[in-house]
């Protein structure tokens, strides 16, 4: 399925963008906000190849990988998203804190 293709392509540069983003700051928070950002893309890469999988081979060994690669996925973009509302309170604070501390 070319949809799939063209989605996980844009879910890897949307991935890269964060982990840049993320090395590149120096907040603790922001920077775990970032992860967590990051996490959801892969977790999305990794379960949109496993429904491509399955559109494009048919044994039951695909069946299988395919059904752990859509679990892990959907789980590490479950674990991500729930992390992303966990520390984005936390990141806007500490980037007005430091924003205040600029401006002193």
């Amino acid at each position: 399925m070319p949809v799939l293709v063209l989605l996980i392509v844009i879910l890897l540069a949307i991935y890269v963008f964060y982990k840049t983003k993320y090395i590149r700051s120096k907040r603790y928070v922001e920077r775990k906000w970032l992860s967590a950002k990051s996490r959801i893309a892969l977790g999305l890469i990794v379960f949109l190849f496993g429904i491509n999988q399955l559109f494009l081979f048919h044994s039951i060994i695909t069946y299988l990988i395919s059904a752990i690669f859509i679990i892990f996925g959907g789980l590490s973009a479950f674990t991500g998203l729930k992390m992303y509302k966990h520390y984005l309170p936390f990141a806007i604070k500490e980037a007005e804190a430091e924003s205040l501390e600029n401006n002193q």
